[in-house]
């Protein structure tokens, strides 16, 4: 098979996996796509996904991938604090929230990490569209806020709250309150609940 024939049928995904390879093609031999990762037209994600090497100059395609190659999941944490401005520093790494095991890849795109929650805890986040039709999963910024005291139990204190140099114009004129709150009483963790009204209390919210 042809690197074009195959690019005619697959490049419209922008990345995929090993197994939709073979749901259109079942004899496809999967050293051609060794010989495209190595030629430059592919870019190994992980293992067994792949994206067409053109997509490194498209807008946020790397959040699309995060997105694509470790399913369930959606932007959140600091990368989700940073899409907002929340939070002043530019964030390398993209960080995700899923239902899977805590896990980490690094590729031609950039840095992923993946932390685990339970399934209940998979919630609130939005689509985001894309300049092409396409969408990404994100957290609102209340479930990104929740996401990061859920899963980094050391801000606590009103120090903490204050060292992640939180945008207070945003907090105060954008933040939805009644939603912090909600998706707190949702997930019922008091520990949770108590960093929750920290960070409310030391914002002034």
């Amino acid at each position: 098979m042809s690197y074009l024939e195959f690019r005619s049928k697959m490049v419209g995904f922008a990345c995929f996996n090993i197994n939709q390879v073979y749901a259109w093609h079942a004899d496809f031999d999967r050293n051609n796509l060794t010989r495209w990762v190595k030629n430059g037209y592919l870019i190994k994600l992980r293992q067994g996904w792949y994206a067409f090497s053109e997509y490194k100059e498209k807008k946020d395609y790397s959040w699309y991938f995060a997105n694509k190659m470790y399913a369930p999941s959606y932007i959140s944490l600091y990368s989700a604090l940073a899409f907002y401005g929340l939070i002043p520093e530019a964030v390398m790494q993209i960080s995700s929230v899923s239902s899977l095991k805590t896990i980490s890849f690094r590729n031609d795109f950039g840095e992923f990490t993946y932390r685990s929650v339970k399934d209940e805890i998979m919630f609130g986040y939005e689509r985001k569209p894309l300049s092409d039709g396409r969408s990404i999963q994100v957290a609102t910024p209340e479930k990104a806020i929740i996401d990061l005291l859920y899963l980094y139990p050391f801000y606590k204190s009103e120090k903490d709250m204050l060292d992640l140099r939180m945008d207070e114009d945003f907090l105060h004129d954008e933040l939805n309150r009644e939603r912090l709150l909600q998706y707190t009483t949702q997930i019922g963790n008091n520990a949770l609940s108590a960093r929750i009204n920290m960070f409310i209390k030391t914002y002034e919210l």
